[in-house]
Protein backbone atom coordinates (compact mmCIF):
# COMPACT_ATOMS: atom_id res chain seq x y z
CA UNK A 1 0.00 0.00 0.00
CA UNK A 2 0.64 3.48 -0.39
CA UNK A 3 0.90 5.63 2.43
CA UNK A 4 -0.68 9.07 1.71
CA UNK A 5 -0.28 10.87 5.22
CA UNK A 6 0.01 9.95 9.03
CA UNK A 7 -1.76 11.81 11.33
CA UNK A 8 -0.52 11.54 14.97
CA UNK A 9 -3.22 12.33 17.80
CA UNK A 10 -3.10 12.51 21.51
CA UNK A 11 -5.99 11.86 23.60
CA UNK A 12 -6.87 12.33 27.36
CA UNK A 13 -8.53 9.58 28.56
CA UNK A 14 -9.53 9.95 32.73
CA UNK A 15 -9.14 6.52 34.89
CA UNK A 16 -12.60 5.70 36.61
CA UNK A 17 -10.46 5.05 39.71
CA UNK A 18 -6.75 5.56 40.49
CA UNK A 19 -4.36 2.45 39.19
CA UNK A 20 -1.40 2.06 41.20
CA UNK A 21 1.09 -0.55 40.96
CA UNK A 22 5.05 -0.65 42.78
CA UNK A 23 6.11 1.81 39.79
CA UNK A 24 3.96 4.69 40.33
CA UNK A 25 0.10 5.71 40.18
CA UNK A 26 -2.00 6.84 36.89
CA UNK A 27 -5.24 8.54 37.33
CA UNK A 28 -5.44 9.19 33.45
CA UNK A 29 -3.93 8.52 30.30
CA UNK A 30 -2.16 10.43 27.62
CA UNK A 31 -2.93 8.12 24.61
CA UNK A 32 -0.85 8.58 21.08
CA UNK A 33 -2.69 7.13 18.50
CA UNK A 34 -1.93 6.86 15.06
CA UNK A 35 -3.87 7.20 12.11
CA UNK A 36 -2.14 5.57 8.45
CA UNK A 37 -4.05 6.93 5.63
CA UNK A 38 -4.16 5.16 2.13
CA UNK A 39 -6.17 4.80 -1.02
CA UNK A 40 -7.56 2.16 0.13
CA UNK A 41 -8.19 2.10 3.66
CA UNK A 42 -7.32 4.06 7.05
CA UNK A 43 -5.89 2.01 9.68
CA UNK A 44 -5.47 2.97 13.75
CA UNK A 45 -2.75 2.40 15.75
CA UNK A 46 -2.62 2.58 19.52
CA UNK A 47 0.47 3.54 21.48
CA UNK A 48 0.82 2.04 25.51
CA UNK A 49 3.81 3.99 26.16
CA UNK A 50 2.92 6.21 29.26
CA UNK A 51 3.68 9.51 30.11
CA UNK A 52 6.85 8.93 31.83
CA UNK A 53 9.38 6.36 31.30
CA UNK A 54 8.50 4.10 34.53
CA UNK A 55 7.05 0.87 33.26
CA UNK A 56 9.88 1.20 30.27
CA UNK A 57 12.18 3.57 28.78
CA UNK A 58 9.62 4.67 26.65
CA UNK A 59 7.38 7.58 26.91
CA UNK A 60 4.60 9.29 24.74
CA UNK A 61 6.46 12.43 23.93
CA UNK A 62 9.43 10.47 22.75
CA UNK A 63 7.34 8.10 20.96
CA UNK A 64 6.05 10.75 18.79
CA UNK A 65 9.11 12.55 18.15
CA UNK A 66 10.59 8.88 17.07
CA UNK A 67 7.82 8.22 14.68
CA UNK A 68 8.04 11.39 13.16
CA UNK A 69 11.74 12.01 13.11
CA UNK A 70 12.98 8.45 12.21
CA UNK A 71 10.55 5.58 11.87
CA UNK A 72 7.98 7.34 9.18
CA UNK A 73 10.89 8.75 6.96
CA UNK A 74 12.26 4.72 7.01
CA UNK A 75 9.20 3.80 5.75
CA UNK A 76 9.61 2.83 2.09
CA UNK A 77 6.41 4.60 -0.68
CA UNK A 78 4.75 1.09 -1.34
CA UNK A 79 4.66 -1.25 2.25
CA UNK A 80 2.96 -3.54 3.94
CA UNK A 81 3.19 -4.29 7.57
CA UNK A 82 5.59 -7.12 7.22
CA UNK A 83 7.54 -4.57 5.36
CA UNK A 84 7.05 -1.79 8.32
CA UNK A 85 8.86 -4.70 10.02
CA UNK A 86 12.02 -4.62 8.22
CA UNK A 87 12.01 -1.00 7.66
CA UNK A 88 11.69 -0.20 11.24
CA UNK A 89 14.59 -2.75 11.62
CA UNK A 90 17.89 -0.78 11.99
CA UNK A 91 16.27 1.61 14.68
CA UNK A 92 16.89 0.40 17.45
CA UNK A 93 14.54 0.36 20.39
CA UNK A 94 11.22 2.12 20.65
CA UNK A 95 9.45 -0.75 20.51
CA UNK A 96 6.15 0.63 21.74
CA UNK A 97 6.27 3.52 18.89
CA UNK A 98 7.33 0.58 16.10
CA UNK A 99 4.31 -1.43 17.51
CA UNK A 100 1.67 1.74 16.70
CA UNK A 101 3.09 2.58 13.51
CA UNK A 102 3.03 -1.12 12.29
CA UNK A 103 -0.46 -2.31 13.93
CA UNK A 104 -1.98 1.41 12.17
CA UNK A 105 -0.53 -0.48 8.94
CA UNK A 106 -2.02 -3.80 9.34
CA UNK A 107 -5.05 -2.05 10.19
CA UNK A 108 -5.31 -0.08 6.98
CA UNK A 109 -3.94 -3.41 5.41
CA UNK A 110 -6.86 -5.79 6.82
CA UNK A 111 -10.00 -3.15 6.12
CA UNK A 112 -8.58 -2.86 2.58
CA UNK A 113 -9.07 -7.04 2.21
CA UNK A 114 -11.97 -6.89 4.46
CA UNK A 115 -10.41 -9.43 6.88
CA UNK A 116 -10.76 -9.16 10.38
CA UNK A 117 -7.39 -9.01 13.01
CA UNK A 118 -8.49 -13.18 14.70
CA UNK A 119 -8.46 -14.30 10.92
CA UNK A 120 -5.05 -12.74 10.02
CA UNK A 121 -3.06 -13.46 13.37
CA UNK A 122 -5.18 -17.23 14.07
CA UNK A 123 -7.53 -16.84 16.43
CA UNK A 124 -9.28 -19.82 17.15
CA UNK A 125 -12.11 -19.29 19.08
CA UNK A 126 -14.48 -16.17 19.05
CA UNK A 127 -14.43 -15.23 22.42
CA UNK A 128 -11.98 -15.31 24.98
CA UNK A 129 -11.63 -15.67 29.38
CA UNK A 130 -11.76 -12.45 30.75
CA UNK A 131 -8.94 -11.44 34.00
CA UNK A 132 -8.79 -8.58 35.76
CA UNK A 133 -5.70 -6.20 37.18
CA UNK A 134 -5.92 -5.21 40.46
CA UNK A 135 -4.02 -1.69 41.69
CA UNK A 136 -2.31 -1.36 45.51
CA UNK A 137 -4.69 -0.43 47.54
CA UNK A 138 -5.00 2.08 50.27
CA UNK A 139 -5.71 -1.34 52.98
CA UNK A 140 -6.90 -4.47 53.26
CA UNK A 141 -10.72 -3.86 53.37
CA UNK A 142 -9.99 -1.61 50.34
CA UNK A 143 -8.63 -4.72 48.35
CA UNK A 144 -11.54 -7.34 49.24
CA UNK A 145 -14.08 -4.42 48.38
CA UNK A 146 -12.32 -3.99 44.92
CA UNK A 147 -12.03 -8.00 44.04
CA UNK A 148 -15.56 -8.70 45.42
CA UNK A 149 -16.95 -6.15 43.00
CA UNK A 150 -14.67 -7.57 40.14
CA UNK A 151 -16.05 -11.24 40.99
CA UNK A 152 -19.35 -9.92 41.05
CA UNK A 153 -19.17 -8.75 37.34
CA UNK A 154 -18.06 -12.38 36.23
CA UNK A 155 -13.65 -12.09 35.36
CA UNK A 156 -12.67 -15.14 35.64
CA UNK A 157 -9.59 -14.42 37.13
CA UNK A 158 -7.82 -11.92 39.53
CA UNK A 159 -4.60 -10.40 39.55
CA UNK A 160 -3.18 -8.73 42.90
CA UNK A 161 0.00 -6.26 41.84
CA UNK A 162 1.89 -6.24 44.75
CA UNK A 163 5.60 -4.77 46.17
CA UNK A 164 7.53 -5.05 49.29
CA UNK A 165 5.05 -4.74 52.20
CA UNK A 166 2.27 -4.95 49.88
CA UNK A 167 2.28 -9.28 49.51
CA UNK A 168 1.74 -11.91 51.04
CA UNK A 169 -1.30 -10.32 53.84
CA UNK A 170 -3.09 -8.97 51.02
CA UNK A 171 -3.04 -12.12 49.20
CA UNK A 172 -3.67 -14.31 52.67
CA UNK A 173 -6.96 -12.22 53.37
CA UNK A 174 -8.16 -12.75 48.98
CA UNK A 175 -7.70 -16.56 49.62
CA UNK A 176 -9.64 -16.45 53.16
CA UNK A 177 -12.04 -14.13 52.08
CA UNK A 178 -13.22 -15.82 48.38
CA UNK A 179 -11.35 -19.66 48.79
CA UNK A 180 -9.44 -21.87 46.61
CA UNK A 181 -11.26 -21.90 43.42
CA UNK A 182 -10.53 -18.22 42.70
CA UNK A 183 -8.40 -17.94 39.63
CA UNK A 184 -5.48 -16.02 41.49
CA UNK A 185 -2.09 -14.28 40.70
CA UNK A 186 0.23 -11.38 41.44
CA UNK A 187 2.38 -9.07 39.62
CA UNK A 188 5.60 -7.78 41.08
CA UNK A 189 6.25 -5.45 37.90
CA UNK A 190 10.21 -6.21 39.25
CA UNK A 191 9.93 -4.77 42.30
CA UNK A 192 11.88 -7.78 44.61
CA UNK A 193 15.95 -8.91 44.07
CA UNK A 194 17.05 -12.13 44.84
CA UNK A 195 17.48 -11.45 48.32
CA UNK A 196 13.24 -11.24 48.95
CA UNK A 197 13.72 -15.21 47.74
CA UNK A 198 11.92 -16.55 51.07
CA UNK A 199 9.64 -13.58 51.58
CA UNK A 200 8.29 -14.40 48.01
CA UNK A 201 8.16 -18.59 48.88
CA UNK A 202 5.63 -17.10 51.64
CA UNK A 203 3.48 -16.74 48.39
CA UNK A 204 3.40 -20.39 47.88
CA UNK A 205 1.09 -21.56 50.32
CA UNK A 206 -2.03 -19.45 48.94
CA UNK A 207 -2.55 -21.77 44.94
CA UNK A 208 -1.16 -19.01 42.94
CA UNK A 209 -1.11 -18.97 38.62
CA UNK A 210 1.98 -17.83 38.97
CA UNK A 211 3.64 -14.58 39.80
CA UNK A 212 4.55 -11.98 37.22
CA UNK A 213 8.16 -10.47 36.69
CA UNK A 214 9.18 -10.21 40.27
CA UNK A 215 12.76 -9.22 39.44
CA UNK A 216 14.31 -6.49 37.23
CA UNK A 217 13.26 -6.74 33.96
CA UNK A 218 16.95 -6.97 32.52
CA UNK A 219 18.15 -10.24 34.79
CA UNK A 220 17.33 -13.52 33.46
CA UNK A 221 19.79 -15.93 35.34
CA UNK A 222 18.20 -14.37 38.94
CA UNK A 223 14.60 -15.16 37.56
CA UNK A 224 16.03 -18.65 36.26
CA UNK A 225 17.83 -18.92 40.43
CA UNK A 226 14.15 -17.67 42.17
CA UNK A 227 12.50 -20.40 40.17
CA UNK A 228 14.30 -23.40 41.56
CA UNK A 229 13.28 -21.73 45.34
CA UNK A 230 9.16 -20.88 44.49
CA UNK A 231 6.69 -23.65 43.59
CA UNK A 232 4.84 -20.78 42.57
CA UNK A 233 5.57 -20.44 38.36
CA UNK A 234 7.77 -17.69 37.40
CA UNK A 235 5.63 -15.73 34.79
CA UNK A 236 7.89 -12.58 32.64
CA UNK A 237 6.40 -9.82 31.74
CA UNK A 238 9.11 -6.56 31.34
CA UNK A 239 11.87 -8.80 30.29
CA UNK A 240 10.30 -10.31 26.92
CA UNK A 241 11.20 -7.51 24.59
CA UNK A 242 11.41 -10.17 21.52
CA UNK A 243 10.99 -13.50 20.31
CA UNK A 244 14.79 -13.94 21.06
CA UNK A 245 14.54 -12.95 25.08
CA UNK A 246 11.42 -15.13 24.78
CA UNK A 247 13.93 -17.96 23.46
CA UNK A 248 16.79 -16.90 25.72
CA UNK A 249 14.11 -17.21 29.13
CA UNK A 250 12.82 -20.78 28.12
CA UNK A 251 16.75 -21.83 27.70
CA UNK A 252 17.57 -20.57 30.94
CA UNK A 253 14.20 -22.30 32.64
CA UNK A 254 13.71 -18.33 33.78
CA UNK A 255 10.24 -18.93 33.44
CA UNK A 256 7.50 -20.97 32.70
CA UNK A 257 4.88 -18.32 31.59
CA UNK A 258 5.45 -15.70 29.58
CA UNK A 259 2.80 -12.30 29.23
CA UNK A 260 2.66 -11.18 26.06
CA UNK A 261 2.09 -7.42 25.49
CA UNK A 262 2.16 -6.38 21.96
CA UNK A 263 3.10 -2.89 22.57
CA UNK A 264 6.37 -4.21 24.66
CA UNK A 265 7.51 -6.44 22.25
CA UNK A 266 7.08 -3.88 19.18
CA UNK A 267 3.40 -5.01 17.40
CA UNK A 268 1.06 -8.16 16.63
CA UNK A 269 3.59 -10.04 14.18
CA UNK A 270 6.20 -10.50 16.86
CA UNK A 271 3.57 -11.25 19.50
CA UNK A 272 2.40 -14.10 17.09
CA UNK A 273 6.03 -15.07 16.55
CA UNK A 274 6.48 -15.36 20.09
CA UNK A 275 3.19 -17.23 20.92
CA UNK A 276 4.43 -19.66 18.33
CA UNK A 277 7.53 -19.93 20.06
CA UNK A 278 6.20 -20.76 23.32
CA UNK A 279 3.11 -22.80 22.00
CA UNK A 280 6.12 -25.32 20.41
CA UNK A 281 7.97 -25.40 23.64
CA UNK A 282 5.12 -25.89 26.14
CA UNK A 283 5.07 -22.33 27.38
CA UNK A 284 2.12 -21.19 28.43
CA UNK A 285 1.18 -17.36 27.32
CA UNK A 286 -1.49 -14.75 28.16
CA UNK A 287 -2.25 -11.50 26.43
CA UNK A 288 -1.12 -8.62 29.03
CA UNK A 289 -2.78 -4.95 28.83
CA UNK A 290 -1.68 -1.85 29.38
CA UNK A 291 -4.57 0.15 30.05
CA UNK A 292 -5.82 0.34 26.20
CA UNK A 293 -8.75 2.11 25.01
CA UNK A 294 -11.16 0.26 22.82
CA UNK A 295 -9.23 0.06 19.77
CA UNK A 296 -6.24 -1.19 21.49
CA UNK A 297 -8.30 -3.27 23.42
CA UNK A 298 -9.57 -4.79 19.99
CA UNK A 299 -6.33 -6.28 19.02
CA UNK A 300 -5.58 -7.95 21.94
CA UNK A 301 -8.92 -9.40 22.31
CA UNK A 302 -7.71 -11.04 18.92
CA UNK A 303 -4.75 -12.12 19.93
CA UNK A 304 -5.82 -13.74 22.92
CA UNK A 305 -7.54 -15.92 20.73
CA UNK A 306 -4.92 -17.68 19.06
CA UNK A 307 -4.43 -21.19 20.72
CA UNK A 308 -1.68 -20.84 22.60
CA UNK A 309 -3.25 -18.31 24.99
CA UNK A 310 -4.57 -20.92 27.32
CA UNK A 311 -4.45 -18.49 30.74
CA UNK A 312 -7.04 -15.68 31.22
CA UNK A 313 -5.59 -12.16 29.58
CA UNK A 314 -5.85 -8.59 31.54
CA UNK A 315 -8.59 -7.92 28.14
CA UNK A 316 -11.19 -6.40 31.20
CA UNK A 317 -14.35 -4.52 29.62
CA UNK A 318 -14.25 -0.93 28.58
CA UNK A 319 -15.14 0.29 32.06
CA UNK A 320 -12.80 -1.56 34.12
CA UNK A 321 -10.47 1.69 33.01
CA UNK A 322 -12.85 4.43 31.48
CA UNK A 323 -16.46 5.81 31.98
CA UNK A 324 -16.54 6.29 28.60
CA UNK A 325 -14.13 4.55 26.21
CA UNK A 326 -13.38 5.98 22.55
CA UNK A 327 -15.20 2.88 20.51
CA UNK A 328 -18.13 1.08 21.30
CA UNK A 329 -17.26 -0.48 24.79
CA UNK A 330 -16.01 -3.66 25.22
CA UNK A 331 -18.47 -5.77 27.65
CA UNK A 332 -18.42 -8.13 29.46
CA UNK A 333 -20.65 -11.81 29.02
CA UNK A 334 -20.25 -14.49 31.14
CA UNK A 335 -16.51 -13.61 31.84
CA UNK A 336 -15.50 -13.67 28.24
CA UNK A 337 -15.24 -10.37 25.70
CA UNK A 338 -16.26 -11.65 21.89
CA UNK A 339 -13.40 -11.49 19.21
CA UNK A 340 -14.14 -8.29 16.82
CA UNK A 341 -15.10 -9.66 13.08
CA UNK A 342 -15.17 -7.35 10.85
CA UNK A 343 -12.58 -5.70 8.58
CA UNK A 344 -8.98 -4.56 10.67
CA UNK A 345 -9.66 -4.06 14.48
CA UNK A 346 -13.17 -4.38 13.67
CA UNK A 347 -13.89 -1.48 15.81
CA UNK A 348 -13.73 2.43 15.20
CA UNK A 349 -13.17 5.56 16.83
CA UNK A 350 -17.30 7.65 17.65
CA UNK A 351 -16.02 10.74 16.06
CA UNK A 352 -18.01 12.92 18.78
CA UNK A 353 -16.13 11.09 21.84
CA UNK A 354 -12.55 11.14 19.90
CA UNK A 355 -13.24 15.07 19.06
CA UNK A 356 -13.85 15.37 22.77
CA UNK A 357 -10.96 13.63 24.39
CA UNK A 358 -8.51 14.76 21.87
CA UNK A 359 -5.84 17.35 22.89
CA UNK A 360 -3.95 17.66 20.16
CA UNK A 361 -3.63 16.55 16.42
CA UNK A 362 -0.23 16.45 13.75
CA UNK A 363 -0.61 15.65 10.15
CA UNK A 364 2.17 14.54 7.68
CA UNK A 365 1.62 14.00 4.58
CA UNK A 366 4.05 11.51 2.29
CA UNK A 367 4.17 12.36 -1.10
Amino acid sequence: MKITGVELRRIAMPLVAPFRTSFGTETSRDVLLVRVVTPEAEGWGECVAMSEPLYSSEYVDGAVEVIRRFLLPALPDNVDAYGVGRAMEPIKGHRMAKAALETAVLDAQLRAAGESFGRFLGAATDRVPCGVSVGIMDSIPQLLDAVEGYLDEGYVRIKLKIEPGWDVEPVRAVRERFGDDVLLQVDANAAYTLVDAQQLARLDDFGLLLIEQPLANDDLVQHAELAKRLRTPICLDESIESAEHAAAAISLKACSIINIKPGRIGGYLEARRIHDLCRAHGIAVWCGGMLETGLGRAANVALAALPGFTLPGDTSASRRYYATDITEPFELDGGHLEVPTGPGLGVEPVKDILDEVTTSTEWIGRG
